[in-house]
């Protein structure tokens, strides 16, 4: 799913054609839809910061604006091929439990995507990728994408306004 954002949707790939030339082809109201969408983005990784070693660290959330549409649009598309999946076989996940987690099926769907950003970094390579990598720490591409679905608060239960559930949300596709 993410590289469909990224080849077309996202603030680099939307400006190519299917030949890869250089050819905007969205008319003049979709792009300020998606620039205003987008800019909730960047305000959002923007104010997320890495305290690391005892260096607060901030993101630069321009650096890492088409990583963050990819992966919050990803987690998006690949929940509700989840869901569809859910309806269409009733009962498919009613015996899946991990011994010693007492977590729904869809609270495991979110657990495995946090899962997969787990990484250590020495403090020098990751204060230098944080201020200059196109991706946001791992830990910041699971709190940004899942912050921004609805359906995580609900099936976590997230507190109204709390950082996982909070009043803005972000969602460009």
């Amino acid at each position: 799913m993410n590289v469909l954002t990224h080849e077309g949707f996202d603030d680099q790939g939307r400006q190519y054609d299917s030949k890869g030339n250089f050819q905007p082809l969205w008319p003049e109201e979709i792009i300020n839809n998606f620039e205003t969408r987008t800019q909730c983005i960047i305000e959002q990784y923007s104010n997320y910061s890495n305290d690391i070693a005892g260096t607060q660290v901030r993101i630069n959330g321009i650096n890492t604006q088409g990583e963050n549409i990819a992966d919050n649009g990803g987690i998006r598309q690949a929940f509700r091929v989840y869901e569809s999946w859910l309806r269409s076989t009733p009962g498919a996940m009613e015996d899946e439990k991990l011994p010693g987690l007492n977590m729904t099926d869809t609270q495991l769907f979110f657990l495995n995507f946090a899962q997969i950003w787990c990484g250590a970094l020495r403090p020098e390579a990751a204060i230098s990728k944080t201020r200059t990598a196109v991706h946001a720490p791992g830990r910041f591409r699971v709190i940004g994408s899942l912050s921004n679905m609805k359906e995580f608060s609900q099936v976590f239960q997230c507190s109204d306004d709390s950082a996982m559930n909070p009043n803005r949300r972000c969602v460009v596709w």
